[in-house]
Protein backbone atom coordinates (compact mmCIF):
# COMPACT_ATOMS: atom_id res chain seq x y z
CA UNK A 1 0.00 0.00 0.00
CA UNK A 2 1.34 3.21 -1.11
CA UNK A 3 2.53 5.33 2.28
CA UNK A 4 0.96 8.65 1.03
CA UNK A 5 -2.53 6.48 0.50
CA UNK A 6 -2.21 5.28 3.79
CA UNK A 7 -3.45 8.52 5.28
CA UNK A 8 -6.12 9.23 2.80
CA UNK A 9 -9.46 8.16 4.73
CA UNK A 10 -11.52 7.29 1.51
CA UNK A 11 -8.51 4.87 0.06
CA UNK A 12 -8.94 2.86 3.88
CA UNK A 13 -12.17 2.36 3.40
CA UNK A 14 -11.58 1.33 -0.10
CA UNK A 15 -10.01 -1.36 1.18
CA UNK A 16 -12.53 -2.09 4.43
CA UNK A 17 -15.47 -2.08 2.70
CA UNK A 18 -15.03 -5.49 0.03
CA UNK A 19 -14.09 -6.92 3.30
CA UNK A 20 -16.66 -6.31 5.57
CA UNK A 21 -19.45 -7.05 2.98
CA UNK A 22 -18.42 -10.62 2.74
CA UNK A 23 -17.84 -10.95 6.22
CA UNK A 24 -21.63 -9.55 6.42
CA UNK A 25 -23.16 -11.81 3.28
CA UNK A 26 -21.60 -14.82 5.10
CA UNK A 27 -22.89 -14.12 8.54
CA UNK A 28 -26.43 -13.55 7.31
CA UNK A 29 -26.14 -16.59 4.72
CA UNK A 30 -25.26 -19.06 7.90
CA UNK A 31 -27.32 -17.03 10.45
CA UNK A 32 -30.27 -15.19 8.94
CA UNK A 33 -32.83 -17.04 10.15
CA UNK A 34 -31.88 -17.38 13.47
CA UNK A 35 -33.86 -15.91 16.40
CA UNK A 36 -32.05 -13.05 18.58
CA UNK A 37 -34.69 -12.43 21.17
CA UNK A 38 -38.26 -11.84 21.58
CA UNK A 39 -40.72 -8.76 22.13
CA UNK A 40 -43.16 -8.43 25.39
CA UNK A 41 -46.32 -5.93 24.92
CA UNK A 42 -45.08 -4.23 27.97
CA UNK A 43 -41.41 -3.89 25.52
CA UNK A 44 -43.57 -1.99 22.90
CA UNK A 45 -46.07 0.19 25.28
CA UNK A 46 -42.37 1.04 27.20
CA UNK A 47 -40.47 2.84 23.63
CA UNK A 48 -38.66 -0.44 22.42
CA UNK A 49 -36.60 0.08 25.53
CA UNK A 50 -33.61 -2.98 25.39
CA UNK A 51 -34.94 -4.35 22.63
CA UNK A 52 -32.15 -5.79 20.26
CA UNK A 53 -33.56 -4.35 16.34
CA UNK A 54 -30.46 -1.91 14.86
CA UNK A 55 -27.47 -2.89 13.37
CA UNK A 56 -25.33 -0.06 14.51
CA UNK A 57 -21.18 -0.48 13.95
CA UNK A 58 -19.78 2.50 15.88
CA UNK A 59 -21.06 2.66 19.41
CA UNK A 60 -22.63 0.20 21.90
CA UNK A 61 -23.60 1.80 25.33
CA UNK A 62 -22.45 -0.75 28.21
CA UNK A 63 -24.46 -0.60 31.49
CA UNK A 64 -21.64 -0.90 33.25
CA UNK A 65 -18.50 0.67 31.64
CA UNK A 66 -20.37 3.60 29.60
CA UNK A 67 -20.04 4.22 26.35
CA UNK A 68 -17.64 2.01 23.95
CA UNK A 69 -16.61 3.67 20.37
CA UNK A 70 -15.29 0.72 18.39
CA UNK A 71 -14.80 -0.91 21.22
CA UNK A 72 -12.43 1.61 23.17
CA UNK A 73 -14.12 3.17 26.58
CA UNK A 74 -13.45 6.79 27.06
CA UNK A 75 -10.23 6.64 29.06
CA UNK A 76 -8.76 3.81 26.51
CA UNK A 77 -9.50 6.27 23.61
CA UNK A 78 -8.38 9.29 25.71
CA UNK A 79 -4.80 7.40 26.35
CA UNK A 80 -4.47 6.41 22.30
CA UNK A 81 -6.49 8.80 19.99
CA UNK A 82 -3.71 11.57 19.04
CA UNK A 83 -3.82 15.20 20.44
CA UNK A 84 -2.37 18.65 19.55
CA UNK A 85 0.96 19.43 20.36
CA UNK A 86 1.48 19.88 23.72
CA UNK A 87 -2.18 19.05 24.67
CA UNK A 88 -3.83 16.36 26.55
CA UNK A 89 -7.17 16.01 24.81
CA UNK A 90 -7.69 13.41 22.05
CA UNK A 91 -8.45 15.57 18.74
CA UNK A 92 -12.05 15.07 17.26
CA UNK A 93 -10.60 13.73 14.00
CA UNK A 94 -8.96 10.80 15.59
CA UNK A 95 -12.38 9.61 16.94
CA UNK A 96 -13.77 10.31 13.54
CA UNK A 97 -11.02 8.45 12.03
CA UNK A 98 -11.83 5.46 14.63
CA UNK A 99 -15.93 5.39 14.15
CA UNK A 100 -15.04 5.06 10.49
CA UNK A 101 -12.27 2.52 10.23
CA UNK A 102 -12.44 0.87 13.73
CA UNK A 103 -8.56 1.23 13.91
CA UNK A 104 -6.74 4.06 15.96
CA UNK A 105 -4.99 6.73 13.80
CA UNK A 106 -1.78 7.92 13.39
CA UNK A 107 -0.85 11.52 13.88
CA UNK A 108 -0.18 11.59 10.17
CA UNK A 109 -3.73 10.10 9.66
CA UNK A 110 -5.16 12.78 11.96
CA UNK A 111 -3.48 15.60 10.47
CA UNK A 112 -4.38 14.78 7.03
CA UNK A 113 -8.07 14.61 7.99
CA UNK A 114 -7.87 18.11 9.54
CA UNK A 115 -6.07 19.36 6.57
CA UNK A 116 -9.33 18.15 4.01
CA UNK A 117 -11.74 19.36 6.67
CA UNK A 118 -9.82 22.68 6.42
CA UNK A 119 -10.08 22.56 2.69
CA UNK A 120 -13.99 21.48 2.01
CA UNK A 121 -14.91 24.14 4.76
CA UNK A 122 -16.38 26.74 2.67
CA UNK A 123 -19.77 27.97 3.07
CA UNK A 124 -21.77 28.62 -0.60
CA UNK A 125 -22.61 32.16 -0.52
CA UNK A 126 -27.15 31.00 -0.50
CA UNK A 127 -26.33 29.41 2.82
CA UNK A 128 -24.51 32.49 4.41
CA UNK A 129 -26.64 35.24 2.84
CA UNK A 130 -30.02 32.42 4.76
CA UNK A 131 -28.15 32.96 7.94
CA UNK A 132 -27.70 36.22 8.03
CA UNK A 133 -31.22 37.24 6.68
CA UNK A 134 -32.64 34.90 9.52
CA UNK A 135 -34.43 36.63 12.14
CA UNK A 136 -33.09 36.79 15.51
CA UNK A 137 -35.94 35.40 17.59
CA UNK A 138 -35.48 32.03 15.20
CA UNK A 139 -33.93 29.47 17.68
CA UNK A 140 -29.85 28.44 16.82
CA UNK A 141 -30.94 24.73 16.56
CA UNK A 142 -33.54 25.68 13.79
CA UNK A 143 -30.94 27.99 11.71
CA UNK A 144 -28.63 24.87 12.30
CA UNK A 145 -31.22 22.81 10.98
CA UNK A 146 -32.09 25.24 8.00
CA UNK A 147 -28.26 25.29 7.01
CA UNK A 148 -27.81 22.23 6.85
CA UNK A 149 -31.04 21.52 4.70
CA UNK A 150 -29.55 24.21 1.91
CA UNK A 151 -26.61 22.79 1.74
CA UNK A 152 -28.27 19.77 -0.82
CA UNK A 153 -26.84 22.07 -3.45
CA UNK A 154 -23.06 20.55 -2.72
CA UNK A 155 -24.07 17.09 -3.02
CA UNK A 156 -21.97 14.21 -4.70
CA UNK A 157 -24.46 12.07 -3.97
CA UNK A 158 -27.23 13.95 -5.36
CA UNK A 159 -25.67 14.80 -8.40
CA UNK A 160 -24.95 11.15 -8.91
CA UNK A 161 -28.20 9.60 -8.07
CA UNK A 162 -29.73 12.02 -10.83
CA UNK A 163 -27.07 10.64 -13.42
CA UNK A 164 -28.31 6.86 -11.86
CA UNK A 165 -24.94 5.88 -10.91
CA UNK A 166 -24.85 1.99 -9.70
CA UNK A 167 -25.82 2.30 -6.21
CA UNK A 168 -24.50 -1.16 -5.41
CA UNK A 169 -20.92 -0.20 -6.26
CA UNK A 170 -20.86 3.75 -5.71
CA UNK A 171 -23.29 4.59 -3.62
CA UNK A 172 -21.00 4.82 -0.46
CA UNK A 173 -18.11 6.86 -1.93
CA UNK A 174 -20.63 9.75 -2.84
CA UNK A 175 -21.86 9.50 0.67
CA UNK A 176 -18.55 9.39 2.09
CA UNK A 177 -17.48 12.61 0.46
CA UNK A 178 -21.41 14.42 1.21
CA UNK A 179 -20.05 13.37 5.20
CA UNK A 180 -16.68 14.56 5.12
CA UNK A 181 -18.10 18.15 3.35
CA UNK A 182 -20.82 18.54 5.90
CA UNK A 183 -18.31 17.92 8.85
CA UNK A 184 -15.94 20.43 7.60
CA UNK A 185 -18.72 22.71 7.06
CA UNK A 186 -20.85 22.07 10.09
CA UNK A 187 -18.32 24.52 12.62
CA UNK A 188 -18.58 27.18 10.12
CA UNK A 189 -22.33 26.83 10.04
CA UNK A 190 -22.33 27.13 13.89
CA UNK A 191 -20.23 29.74 14.19
CA UNK A 192 -22.10 32.05 11.51
CA UNK A 193 -25.20 31.45 13.77
CA UNK A 194 -23.47 32.71 17.33
CA UNK A 195 -21.89 35.80 15.54
CA UNK A 196 -25.22 36.76 14.45
CA UNK A 197 -27.05 36.13 17.39
CA UNK A 198 -24.49 36.86 19.90
CA UNK A 199 -21.59 38.97 18.64
CA UNK A 200 -23.72 41.69 16.68
CA UNK A 201 -23.28 39.56 13.63
CA UNK A 202 -19.74 40.01 13.01
CA UNK A 203 -17.16 38.07 11.07
CA UNK A 204 -15.91 34.10 11.80
CA UNK A 205 -13.09 34.84 10.39
CA UNK A 206 -11.12 32.18 8.08
CA UNK A 207 -10.37 28.77 8.27
CA UNK A 208 -6.35 28.07 9.29
CA UNK A 209 -5.46 24.98 7.13
CA UNK A 210 -2.31 24.58 9.81
CA UNK A 211 -4.62 23.96 12.75
CA UNK A 212 -7.08 21.57 13.97
CA UNK A 213 -11.11 21.11 13.09
CA UNK A 214 -11.98 22.14 17.28
CA UNK A 215 -9.28 25.38 17.44
CA UNK A 216 -10.53 26.96 14.07
CA UNK A 217 -14.08 26.25 15.43
CA UNK A 218 -12.99 27.86 18.61
CA UNK A 219 -11.56 30.67 16.78
CA UNK A 220 -15.05 31.09 14.37
CA UNK A 221 -16.60 31.59 17.80
CA UNK A 222 -14.37 34.06 18.74
CA UNK A 223 -12.86 32.58 21.82
CA UNK A 224 -9.10 32.72 22.16
CA UNK A 225 -8.34 30.52 25.35
CA UNK A 226 -6.40 27.70 24.58
CA UNK A 227 -8.23 25.46 27.51
CA UNK A 228 -11.55 26.44 25.95
CA UNK A 229 -10.28 24.75 23.11
CA UNK A 230 -9.56 21.49 24.79
CA UNK A 231 -12.85 22.02 26.36
CA UNK A 232 -14.52 21.87 23.18
CA UNK A 233 -12.09 18.95 21.80
CA UNK A 234 -12.91 17.09 24.98
CA UNK A 235 -16.67 17.83 24.63
CA UNK A 236 -16.64 17.30 20.48
CA UNK A 237 -15.37 13.59 21.66
CA UNK A 238 -17.70 12.35 24.29
CA UNK A 239 -20.82 13.81 22.63
CA UNK A 240 -20.42 12.33 19.09
CA UNK A 241 -22.01 8.88 19.09
CA UNK A 242 -24.20 6.99 22.01
CA UNK A 243 -25.40 3.83 20.35
CA UNK A 244 -28.18 3.59 17.28
CA UNK A 245 -31.65 3.48 18.68
CA UNK A 246 -30.86 6.50 21.17
CA UNK A 247 -32.82 9.51 19.92
CA UNK A 248 -30.54 12.53 21.44
CA UNK A 249 -32.28 14.54 23.19
CA UNK A 250 -29.31 16.75 24.53
CA UNK A 251 -31.46 19.85 26.11
CA UNK A 252 -31.40 18.66 29.77
CA UNK A 253 -28.32 20.31 30.96
CA UNK A 254 -29.74 23.28 30.14
CA UNK A 255 -32.12 22.21 33.26
CA UNK A 256 -29.65 21.15 35.04
CA UNK A 257 -28.19 24.96 34.93
CA UNK A 258 -30.84 26.75 35.90
CA UNK A 259 -31.40 24.39 38.84
CA UNK A 260 -28.23 25.04 39.89
CA UNK A 261 -28.59 28.75 39.68
CA UNK A 262 -32.12 28.27 41.85
CA UNK A 263 -30.09 26.35 44.44
CA UNK A 264 -27.07 29.09 44.79
CA UNK A 265 -29.82 32.01 44.52
CA UNK A 266 -32.04 30.25 47.23
CA UNK A 267 -28.79 28.66 49.56
CA UNK A 268 -26.36 31.75 49.11
CA UNK A 269 -22.58 31.23 48.63
CA UNK A 270 -21.39 28.57 50.75
CA UNK A 271 -23.74 25.37 51.63
CA UNK A 272 -23.88 23.06 53.87
CA UNK A 273 -24.19 19.03 53.36
CA UNK A 274 -26.93 19.36 55.95
CA UNK A 275 -28.57 22.06 53.99
CA UNK A 276 -27.61 20.47 50.23
CA UNK A 277 -29.37 17.08 51.62
CA UNK A 278 -32.40 18.98 52.97
CA UNK A 279 -32.63 20.87 49.27
CA UNK A 280 -32.50 17.68 47.30
CA UNK A 281 -35.18 16.67 49.73
CA UNK A 282 -37.67 19.05 49.34
CA UNK A 283 -37.15 18.68 45.48
CA UNK A 284 -37.97 15.11 45.36
CA UNK A 285 -40.85 15.43 47.28
CA UNK A 286 -42.08 18.32 45.27
CA UNK A 287 -42.90 15.54 42.36
CA UNK A 288 -39.72 17.15 40.58
CA UNK A 289 -36.53 15.58 39.94
CA UNK A 290 -33.12 16.29 40.32
CA UNK A 291 -31.83 17.06 36.55
CA UNK A 292 -28.61 15.38 35.65
CA UNK A 293 -28.43 12.04 37.48
CA UNK A 294 -30.07 8.74 36.22
CA UNK A 295 -29.77 6.88 32.83
CA UNK A 296 -31.69 4.74 30.96
CA UNK A 297 -29.20 2.23 30.50
CA UNK A 298 -26.41 2.74 32.61
CA UNK A 299 -25.76 1.46 35.98
CA UNK A 300 -22.72 3.25 36.87
CA UNK A 301 -21.66 6.77 37.16
CA UNK A 302 -21.38 8.30 33.04
CA UNK A 303 -18.06 8.00 31.99
CA UNK A 304 -18.40 10.93 29.99
CA UNK A 305 -19.21 12.98 33.16
CA UNK A 306 -15.82 11.25 34.87
CA UNK A 307 -13.66 12.84 32.68
CA UNK A 308 -15.63 16.39 32.68
CA UNK A 309 -15.14 16.51 36.19
CA UNK A 310 -11.17 15.29 35.77
CA UNK A 311 -10.93 18.10 33.27
CA UNK A 312 -12.39 20.58 36.00
CA UNK A 313 -10.21 19.08 38.65
CA UNK A 314 -7.33 19.99 36.58
CA UNK A 315 -8.48 23.68 35.30
CA UNK A 316 -11.11 24.94 37.94
CA UNK A 317 -11.08 23.60 40.73
CA UNK A 318 -12.20 26.49 42.76
CA UNK A 319 -15.38 27.53 40.24
CA UNK A 320 -17.89 28.24 42.50
CA UNK A 321 -20.26 26.49 40.39
CA UNK A 322 -17.75 23.39 39.70
CA UNK A 323 -17.87 23.13 43.64
CA UNK A 324 -21.72 22.78 44.07
CA UNK A 325 -21.35 20.23 40.89
CA UNK A 326 -18.85 17.95 42.99
CA UNK A 327 -21.09 18.43 46.19
CA UNK A 328 -23.85 17.43 44.51
CA UNK A 329 -22.01 14.33 43.54
CA UNK A 330 -21.36 13.55 47.18
CA UNK A 331 -24.62 14.42 48.13
CA UNK A 332 -27.31 12.96 45.67
CA UNK A 333 -26.87 9.73 44.77
CA UNK A 334 -27.13 8.26 47.99
CA UNK A 335 -30.74 10.39 48.53
CA UNK A 336 -31.91 8.77 45.75
CA UNK A 337 -30.87 5.62 46.89
CA UNK A 338 -32.43 6.52 50.48
CA UNK A 339 -35.37 7.17 48.26
CA UNK A 340 -35.60 3.75 46.54
CA UNK A 341 -37.26 4.82 43.26
CA UNK A 342 -34.07 5.16 40.74
CA UNK A 343 -32.08 2.72 39.61
CA UNK A 344 -29.61 4.73 38.64
CA UNK A 345 -28.87 7.26 41.15
CA UNK A 346 -25.60 8.47 39.55
CA UNK A 347 -24.71 11.46 37.48
CA UNK A 348 -24.79 11.61 33.32
CA UNK A 349 -23.08 13.45 31.13
CA UNK A 350 -25.71 16.76 31.49
CA UNK A 351 -25.00 17.16 35.15
CA UNK A 352 -21.21 18.73 34.02
CA UNK A 353 -21.71 19.94 30.42
CA UNK A 354 -23.25 23.38 30.65
CA UNK A 355 -21.06 24.12 33.97
CA UNK A 356 -18.12 24.13 31.91
CA UNK A 357 -19.30 26.14 28.93
CA UNK A 358 -20.89 28.73 31.18
CA UNK A 359 -16.78 28.90 33.23
CA UNK A 360 -15.31 30.29 29.83
CA UNK A 361 -18.25 32.96 28.67
CA UNK A 362 -20.33 30.65 26.88
CA UNK A 363 -23.88 31.47 28.43
CA UNK A 364 -25.91 31.48 25.52
CA UNK A 365 -27.64 28.11 26.90
CA UNK A 366 -30.05 27.91 23.49
CA UNK A 367 -27.15 27.53 21.62
CA UNK A 368 -25.31 24.25 23.26
CA UNK A 369 -27.67 22.48 21.64
CA UNK A 370 -25.90 23.55 18.12
CA UNK A 371 -22.63 22.20 20.10
CA UNK A 372 -24.34 18.83 20.30
CA UNK A 373 -25.52 18.52 16.95
CA UNK A 374 -21.86 19.59 15.60
CA UNK A 375 -20.41 16.81 17.80
CA UNK A 376 -22.71 14.31 17.00
CA UNK A 377 -22.82 14.22 13.29
CA UNK A 378 -19.18 12.52 13.71
CA UNK A 379 -21.38 9.48 14.93
CA UNK A 380 -24.42 9.67 12.92
CA UNK A 381 -22.03 10.31 9.48
CA UNK A 382 -19.63 7.63 10.41
CA UNK A 383 -22.70 4.65 10.55
CA UNK A 384 -24.12 6.46 7.56
CA UNK A 385 -21.23 5.65 5.23
CA UNK A 386 -21.12 1.80 6.78
CA UNK A 387 -25.23 1.71 6.28
CA UNK A 388 -24.74 2.55 2.54
CA UNK A 389 -21.63 0.64 2.14
CA UNK A 390 -23.40 -2.58 3.28
CA UNK A 391 -26.65 -1.47 2.06
CA UNK A 392 -29.13 -1.64 4.84
CA UNK A 393 -32.37 -1.22 3.70
CA UNK A 394 -35.05 1.39 5.12
CA UNK A 395 -36.41 0.07 8.50
CA UNK A 396 -39.76 -0.41 8.02
CA UNK A 397 -41.22 -2.24 11.67
CA UNK A 398 -45.06 -3.04 12.03
CA UNK A 399 -47.00 -0.97 13.80
CA UNK A 400 -50.12 -2.03 15.55
CA UNK A 401 -52.83 -0.67 17.39
CA UNK A 402 -53.78 -1.41 21.05
CA UNK A 403 -56.84 -3.15 19.57
CA UNK A 404 -54.62 -5.55 17.12
CA UNK A 405 -52.20 -6.36 19.86
CA UNK A 406 -55.08 -7.17 22.42
CA UNK A 407 -56.52 -9.74 19.31
CA UNK A 408 -52.62 -11.07 18.71
CA UNK A 409 -52.25 -12.35 22.18
CA UNK A 410 -55.75 -13.29 22.77
CA UNK A 411 -56.45 -10.65 25.35
CA UNK A 412 -60.16 -10.20 26.38
CA UNK A 413 -60.83 -7.50 23.52
CA UNK A 414 -65.11 -6.75 24.60
CA UNK A 415 -66.31 -3.43 23.89
CA UNK A 416 -64.05 -2.46 20.99
CA UNK A 417 -64.76 -2.63 17.09
CA UNK A 418 -63.07 -5.97 14.74
CA UNK A 419 -59.28 -5.11 14.25
CA UNK A 420 -59.07 -3.49 11.02
CA UNK A 421 -58.49 -5.75 7.85
CA UNK A 422 -55.05 -4.39 7.78
CA UNK A 423 -53.89 -5.55 11.16
CA UNK A 424 -55.65 -8.63 11.65
CA UNK A 425 -54.69 -9.65 7.78
CA UNK A 426 -51.41 -8.01 6.93
CA UNK A 427 -48.27 -10.40 8.10
CA UNK A 428 -50.11 -13.67 9.23
CA UNK A 429 -47.48 -15.55 7.57
CA UNK A 430 -44.79 -13.76 9.12
CA UNK A 431 -46.62 -14.21 12.44
CA UNK A 432 -46.97 -17.87 12.09
CA UNK A 433 -44.67 -19.64 14.09
CA UNK A 434 -43.22 -16.05 15.50
CA UNK A 435 -45.99 -16.32 18.45
CA UNK A 436 -44.91 -18.51 20.71
CA UNK A 437 -48.65 -18.66 22.20
CA UNK A 438 -51.21 -15.62 22.60
CA UNK A 439 -51.74 -16.65 26.61
CA UNK A 440 -47.31 -16.28 26.57
CA UNK A 441 -47.67 -12.31 25.47
CA UNK A 442 -44.48 -12.32 23.19
CA UNK A 443 -43.45 -12.40 19.71
CA UNK A 444 -40.54 -13.75 18.34
CA UNK A 445 -38.60 -11.75 15.45
CA UNK A 446 -35.56 -12.81 13.27
CA UNK A 447 -32.45 -11.66 11.86
CA UNK A 448 -34.39 -10.95 8.57
CA UNK A 449 -37.16 -8.99 10.46
CA UNK A 450 -34.98 -5.52 9.51
CA UNK A 451 -36.36 -2.41 11.07
CA UNK A 452 -37.43 -2.47 14.61
CA UNK A 453 -36.46 0.90 15.03
CA UNK A 454 -38.74 3.30 16.43
CA UNK A 455 -38.09 7.37 16.37
CA UNK A 456 -39.29 8.53 20.11
CA UNK A 457 -39.76 12.14 21.63
CA UNK A 458 -38.95 12.05 25.17
CA UNK A 459 -39.88 14.60 27.97
CA UNK A 460 -36.05 16.51 27.40
CA UNK A 461 -36.43 17.06 23.57
CA UNK A 462 -36.89 20.51 22.87
CA UNK A 463 -39.05 21.13 19.44
CA UNK A 464 -36.10 22.40 17.74
CA UNK A 465 -34.07 19.58 18.42
CA UNK A 466 -36.44 17.24 17.27
CA UNK A 467 -36.70 18.87 14.40
CA UNK A 468 -32.84 18.20 13.80
CA UNK A 469 -32.81 14.80 14.49
CA UNK A 470 -36.08 13.58 12.39
CA UNK A 471 -33.57 15.58 9.24
CA UNK A 472 -31.05 13.14 10.11
CA UNK A 473 -32.82 10.26 10.47
CA UNK A 474 -34.71 10.86 7.26
CA UNK A 475 -30.69 11.11 5.75
CA UNK A 476 -29.83 7.64 6.74
CA UNK A 477 -33.25 6.24 5.90
CA UNK A 478 -32.34 7.47 2.30
CA UNK A 479 -35.32 10.18 2.12
CA UNK A 480 -32.99 13.32 1.88
CA UNK A 481 -30.98 12.85 -1.46
CA UNK A 482 -28.41 15.47 0.32
CA UNK A 483 -27.56 11.63 2.35
CA UNK A 484 -29.31 9.29 1.10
Amino acid sequence: MNHKNVSNLRYVLSNLVPKEQSRIKNFKTQYGKTNIGSISVDMIYGGIRGMKGLVYETSVLDADEGIRFCGYSIPEYQQLLPKAPGRAEPLPEGLFWLLVTGQVPTDEQVNWLSKEWAKRAALPSHVVTMLDNFPTNLHPMSQFSAAITALNSESSFAQAYSEGVNKAKYWWEFVYEDSMDLIAKLPCVAAKIYRNLYREGSSIGAIDSSLDWSHNFTNMLGYRDATFTELMRLYLTIHSDHEGGNMSAHTSHLEVLVWLTALQKEMGGEVSDEAMRDYIWNTLKSGRVVPGYGHAVLRKTDPRYTCQQEFAFKHLPDDPIFKLVHQLYKIVPNVLLEQGKAKNPWPNVDAHSGVLLQYYGMTEMNYYTVLFGVSRALGVLAQLIWSRALGFPLERPKSMSTNGLMTLVGANNSGKDEVSKEEGGEGKEEQKGQVEGRGMHKMQYTYEKKGLCWIYVNNYCSLEFFFFFIAVCLWRCGCCTFFT
